[in-house]
């Protein structure tokens, strides 16, 4: 994957570029913004750190071995990748459960489960889909939530994230900013963990993405179905050479 530019070159030497500009965002009670980092945290019970969403065929090869080619990995992903999807498909859903359009979170829902393009990203996004729906019920229980539940056999994570977002009443554009630097946290920890990069640099990126995180959710928050699409080949070809992988930490 592509190094990014200028913002690349001011990482790799350990500098930091001018603070960017403030980004004017919806405003989020007290009570949701404590929900929201509740069901974010790595705590809630969904199952994340078991996956590596290919990163793990991407250490072994070479293609991530530092902080500045994970932070690029993850950027491509936010800008034409999964992360990109999921949140495209988190507002849609939400927007179809805010509206009572029981047809369009069917058409989102099977639509998301159709994206995935290898057997481990299914499982990926199925696991912690159901894991999600089934604690926020049992928790944080809705009409919505239950509806979700009987939408089809299974719901794909960012769905099930959307569903719960309109059922809570949640403000949508920070609550995809914070999706995705969950699922960038994500990948950064399951990358420390296979030790090619260190704790503190595992923060630089996460650090380093926070910008993506919100321009990426600016863009979903008004998105519809007809502009989902990706362009990671690297990243799928690395999920479908990890399914095969000799020795392996991770379920993707």
């Amino acid at each position: 994957m592509a190094a990014t530019g200028t913002r690349m070159r001011a990482f790799v030497a350990g500098g930091h570029e001018s603070r960017p500009k403030p980004v004017k965002a919806a405003h989020m009670k007290s009570g949701h913004l404590l929900r929201l980092l509740a069901w974010l945290s790595p705590a809630f019970p969904v199952g994340a750190f078991a996956y590596s969403h290919g990163l793990e065929w991407a250490v072994e090869t070479g293609d991530v071995r530092d902080a500045a080619t994970l932070l690029a990995w993850i950027e491509d992903l936010m800008r034409h990748g999964t992360i990109r999807s999921d949140l495209v498909l988190a507002a849609c859903a939400a927007r179809a459960v805010a509206a009572g359009d029981a047809d369009g979170l069917r058409e989102t829902s099977e639509l998301a489960l159709c994206l995935s393009p290898t057997r481990e990203r299914h499982l990926e996004t199925t696991q912690q889909g159901r894991s999600f729906i089934e604690t926020l019920g049992a928790a944080w229980p809705s009409p919505a939530i239950a509806k979700a539940c009987d939408v089809s056999g299974q719901v794909a994570y960012p769905v099930a994230f959307g569903v719960a977002v309109a059922a809570h009443g949640l403000a949508l554009e920070p609550s995809l900013s914070a999706y995705a630097q969950q699922f960038a946290a994500n990948l950064v920890s399951a990358v420390v963990r296979l030790g090619a990069i260190g704790q503190t640099d595992g923060q630089r990126v996460i650090a380093a993405l926070a910008e993506e995180a919100l321009g990426a959710a600016r863009f979903a928050s008004g998105a519809s179905l007809d502009e989902l699409g990706s362009a990671t080949f690297r990243s799928d070809i690395a999920s479908l050479r990890h399914e095969t992988q000799y020795s392996r930490l991770f379920r993707s």
